[in-house]
């Protein structure tokens, strides 16, 4: 049995031309190698800045519909508002820096690719994995959201949420396997569709906001508790996971770089034209409907904005279109998850027949696999914990990749950068400090999620040191982007 062109971690400079120095590991030809790599191609040209910016809303809007208001139990109004704030120039930062490295680096892995480049084969598999936890994660926390929206509309007299969640994975992992282009497409219309809901919602509720219902949660005797900060201080750091969630996933739109038309101007246009619209919707989510019903009747509801509406015409719309919303988000984080399997398996981190393309250019079980986990995590119904253990994977990957940034600008000033991040290392450093205030966060609001997503990344942080990284494949496209930072450095 052959095996594909491999290397050692820890040699990159033998990535492409030389033969492998692990005992497991033996040449072949080029031609095996790029015979591998055809059998795991993405359609090229699938999508342009505008689809790649659809598909950031799309990934994050779920959010603006249901799980932030959880926070309000946590900070209550005060503390929600700060540490939305603060999250928001985080991911805006983050963002910017993204853009700058997707456009140097345009390939299916993103953050994963970004962080190869810069802190080798571990640091780029533990980017890799935490990101993976978070989108295999966060749509069976979002499956649950949707069967409440079911429920709550008494659609097909469905009360045990199960069905729900089965469906909603069997019909939008089909739709994927069709083909990127299809896929994108339905997304996008179904995210323009999720947004009307919220300018509906925004002036349905503006009759109804009240200031006083802002402060209504009785304060405690924590330290620094008034009506603004009914939970004290202590209650911003609280909420901090419950911000993340209006911009969770925005990280994704890179995954899409090979299947882009012009990956380096499209991602960055993508990415910050989806920031600067999850801005002004969540801004305006969080004040609108807090006002409208009150922090204290908010923080537990499964469907916020449709209680904040109370009954009539105008709440029953929303409680439809926001289930579209739900779906948006649900359906292209499916797309993510697929990409990071897809890209993590092509270079031998995962198993490789995870990336396997079929006819229609769509990688089968990096669909399907982690779509199976997602439902059985969405069968404990624990929407608030997975929302957790998501955010946990999320934060963890925002530290790798601002690290990755700020790596790359110092080692490597002279890459090519189609688009630079304003401010450089400072905008980052920002993100990267309120990233390592965000994986602290989690730990404060549900340990026992926190720390089962640390679980789960140390198992897959132990599959690689005990076998993959011993099986890297040197010709995918990861691994010749850090194969020839390697080799320039041995020029210079």
């Amino acid at each position: 049995m052959t095996h594909l062109p491999c290397r050692h971690p820890d040699r990159p400079e033998a990535a492409v031309s030389t033969p492998p120095t692990t005992p497991s590991s033996t040449t072949t030809s080029t031609g095996a190698a790029d015979d591998y790599l055809a059998k795991r191609q993405l359609r090229k040209g699938a999508a342009g800045w505008v689809l790649l910016a659809g598909l950031g809303v799309s990934y994050v809007i779920s959010g603006d519909y249901s799980g932030w208001n959880f926070g309000l139990g946590q900070g209550g109004f005060g503390g929600l508002l700060i540490a939305g704030v603060l999250i928001a120039a985080m991911y805006t930062a983050m963002v910017l820096g993204m853009a700058e490295l997707s456009s140097a680096l345009p390939t299916a892995g993103g953050g994963y690719t970004f962080a190869r480049r810069a802190l080798g084969p571990w640091g780029g598999f533990a980017t890799g994995t935490a990101i993976l936890i978070e989108y295999a994660i966060a749509p069976a926390a979002i499956a649950t959201f949707i069967g409440a929206y079911v429920e709550s509309l008494g659609l097909f007299g469905i009360t045990d949420g199960w069905w729900v969640y089965l469906a909603a994975y069997v019909l939008f992992v089909g739709v994927h396997l069709m083909g990127v282009g299809e896929a994108l497409k339905v997304m996008f219309v179904i995210t323009a569709i999720a947004v009307v809901g919220l300018v509906i919602f925004a002036v349905a509720a503006v009759p109804l906001f009240d200031a006083a219902n802002l402060t209504d949660i009785t304060p405690t005797d924590a330290a620094g508790a008034s009506p603004f900060l009914p939970y004290g201080y202590l209650g911003i750091w609280a909420a901090v996971p419950f911000a993340i969630w209006f911009f969770l996933a925005i990280e994704g739109v890179p995954l899409g770089a090979e299947e882009a038309r012009d990956p380096a101007k499209d991602v960055p246009r993508g990415i910050i034209a989806a920031m600067a619209v999850l801005l002004v919707t969540g801004a305006a989510v969080l004040v609108l409907a807090t006002g409208a019903i009150g922090a204290s009747a908010l923080s537990e509801s499964g469907n916020p904005l449709v209680e904040a509406l109370g009954t009539g015409t105008m709440a029953t719309v929303v409680n439809y279109i926001g289930l579209a919303g739900l779906v948006a988000s649900f359906f292209s984080i499916i797309y993510a998850y697929s990409r990071q399997t897809f890209a993590l398996s092509r270079a031998g981190y995962l198993p490789r027949v995870l990336s396997l393309t079929n006819g229609r250019k769509a990688p089968t079980l990096a669909l399907v696999v982690p779509g199976v986990i997602g439902f059985l995590l969405s069968l404990t119904g624990q929407g608030a914990v997975l929302l957790n253990m998501a955010v946990f994977g999320a934060a963890l990957s925002y530290v790798l990749m601002m690290v990755s940034h700020i790596v790359l600008r110092r080692r490597e000033p002279d890459m090519p950068r189609p688009y630079r991040t304003p401010g450089g290392v400072a905008t980052t450093g920002f993100a990267l400090v309120v990233a390592v205030i965000s994986v602290i966060a989690t730990f404060l609001v549900d340990s026992v999620a926190a720390l089962c997503a640390l679980g789960a990344f140390a198992l897959f942080m132990a599959y690689f040191a005990l076998y993959s990284r011993h099986h890297l494949v040197a010709r995918a496209p990861d691994e010749e982007f850090a194969a020839l930072a390697a080799a320039e450095d041995e020029l210079r």
